[in-house]
């Protein structure tokens, strides 16, 4: 088990360090620089001087060697859209994607779990043929068209939801704690869902495929001949045999849930990892833009390893 703990850990290692070169190179070589957006407001000497001052003038291969420097001391480098360091931008963002991304996944795990349960014991009848076909449409809509069909229904036709930010401009300073937390949870409900239903549909599929290839097995039969009730047998026994796929599952949801907080964020305007990629994106911040790669790498391989962790807990033929 420490073996295999050891060469996972040196496997997202080198993910992580791939993943850094690719981004790290592919933006540095696009057209354009971080002053790009700002030409018409700076002169070309101006421009060439701040070029040298940040030292993107030098080959790629140099400034990649003093990226890796500065990383190395814990110092992601400076934003220049942000006007501050990119260790205080990730240190704003990053627990507003955990927390959107810990929610969205409790919810689509739980529910998508349950879903999945009730498909399988009523394989075939009205709720197994209803509740497929509703969460395959969820699955298969576009993650930034489900955000913005969700906004449209529930902030501008109904307005029963805020239509984005984490909390109400201005408003919610002067709001006392009960107020604060209703108005902060006002606005996760939205984004939270959306991903939630974008997410649910694959996790009670695999749910009610694990559970119908447990369900014949025999020891099954042998609780029933026991007398145990059919809710004992399926919730206590044949639902702890049927969690092994859903623990890899978890290990490639993860990184969905992630790719996808990207477009909920934008949408929304959800000030997490996603919305800062995605204005880093468009202004060429060069250290912001590859900061929130490397981040969202990192938290995808802790995904990957928490599952593995899982799995070996529930199945005791991978500790041997």
């Amino acid at each position: 088990m420490r073996r295999h703990l050891v060469a996972r850990l040196g496997q997202s290692l080198i993910v992580v360090v791939i993943v850094a070169t690719i981004t790290f190179i592919v933006i540095r070589t696009a057209p354009g620089d971080p002053f790009s957006y700002a030409s018409d407001t700076i002169t070309p000497a101006v421009r060439a001087q701040w070029r040298t001052q940040f030292g993107y003038d030098r080959p790629v291969l140099e400034q990649f060697a003093r990226y890796i420097a500065s990383l190395a001391r814990g110092d992601f480098g400076y934003s220049l859209s942000r006007h501050g360091t990119v260790s205080h931008a990730l240190a704003v963002a990053i627990p507003n994607t955990l927390l959107l991304v810990g929610v969205a996944l409790t919810l689509s795990v739980g529910l998508g779990m349950i879903v999945g349960v009730l498909q399988a014991t009523r394989k075939g009848g009205w709720l197994d043929r209803i509740s497929s076909t509703v969460l395959l449409v969820f699955y298969s809509l576009p993650d930034f068209w489900g955000a913005l069909m969700m906004l449209l229904v529930f902030a501008y036709w109904w307005r029963v939801l805020p239509a984005g930010y984490m909390v109400t401009p201005v408003m919610h300073d002067y709001m006392n704690g009960w107020e604060a937390f209703r108005d902060r949870v006002s606005h996760l409900v939205l984004p939270a869902s959306t991903l939630t239903l974008l997410t649910m549909a694959a996790i009670a599929r695999y749910q009610r495929a694990a559970m119908l290839e447990v369900l014949p097995a025999d020891y099954i039969r042998t609780a029933l001949a026991k007398g145990l009730s059919e809710r004992a047998i399926i919730w206590r026994h044949a639902l702890r045999n049927a969690l092994t796929p859903m623990v890899t599952l978890l290990g490639l949801l993860f990184p969905v849930l992630i790719g996808g907080a990207l477009f909920i964020e934008k949408v929304f305007s959800w000030p997490g990892m996603g919305l800062l990629a995605a204005d880093a994106v468009s202004k060429r911040d060069y250290d912001l833009v590859t900061a929130t790669v490397v981040v969202g790498s990192v938290m995808v391989v802790i995904g990957n390893l928490l599952a593995d962790l899982l799995h070996m807990a529930i199945d005791p033929r991978v500790r041997e």
